[in-house]
C-alpha cells in the first residue's frame, strides 16, 4: 500500500470518529501571533509545546531555515496578510540550532539538481533570467544571521505597521529550550 493510501484511509477513520472536534478553531489566532520558522520535522510538535501555543493560538509560517530571501516573497506575504486581516499583533522569528540552512552548500544543490534531470540549461536560463542560485538558496552561517536577516526584511517593509513588533529567537531542537536574539519592543 503506498504512503497516500495509508493516509487516506488513517484520515477516513479520523472523520468518521470525529477526532477532529478537538481541534476546532477559527482562523483568527488566540493569542495574536504570526510565527516564522523553520521546517525541520523537529520542530512540528516540538515548537507549539515548548511555547505553550494550542490549536488556533498563533499563525505559523515554516520554510527552509526561517529564512525570508526577498521582500515580497510568499512567505512574506503570509506576515502580511496575518497583520492586516487575521489580527496579528506580534511576528516572531524562530531559528533553530542544527539548521540544514546553515553553510548550506549551493553549488552542491545544483549538483543534485543535475543530478536528478534537471538541464544545465534550465539552471542558465534561470541565471539568465535574473533567479540567482546563489540568493535563491542562501543559508546562513550562524542561526543568529538567520534570524536577524529576516527580523531585518520584516521590520523594514515597506508594508508593515511600525507599531508591529518582531522578535527573535531561537529554539534547540533537542530539548526545546528557547534563547531571545533580539526583542521587538520599541525602547521608549
Amino acid at each position: 500500500m503506498s504512503i497516500v493510501n495509508d493516509l487516506l484511509s488513517y484520515n477516513e477513520k479520523f472523520v468518521e470518529e470525529k477526532r477532529y472536534e478537538q481541534f476546532l478553531t477559527d482562523k483568527f489566532p488566540a493569542k495574536k501571533l504570526a510565527i516564522l520558522t523553520c521546517m525541520d520535522t523537529r520542530l512540528v510538535e516540538l515548537l507549539p509545546q515548548a511555547l505553550n501555543l494550542r490549536n488556533g493560538d498563533a499563525k505559523i509560517i515554516k520554510n527552509a531555515g526561517a529564512i525570508l530571501t526577498q521582500p515580497f516573497g510568499s512567505a512574506m506575504r503570509s506576515i502580511l496578510v496575518a497583520v492586516y486581516e487575521l489580527g496579528v499583533e506580534e511576528v516572531l522569528v524562530i531559528g533553530h540550532h542544527g539548521c540544514g540552512m546553515n553553510n548550506l552548500d549551493t553549488q552542491g544543490m545544483v549538483n543534485k539538481f543535475k543530478e536528478n534531470g534537471i538541464s544545465e540549461v534550465v539552471i542558465e536560463t534561470l541565471e539568465s533570467s535574473g533567479i540567482k542560485m546563489d540568493r535563491f538558496l542562501k543559508g546562513f552561517d550562524k542561526v543568529e544571521e538567520g534570524v536577524m536577516d529576516s527580523i531585518g526584511i520584516i521590520r523594514n517593509h515597506p508594508l508593515m505597521p511600525a507599531h508591529i513588533p518582531v522578535h527573535g529567537f531561537i529554539i534547540d531542537p533537542e530539548t526545546g529550550r528557547i534563547e531571545l536574539v533580539d526583542e521587538g519592543y520599541k525602547k521608549e
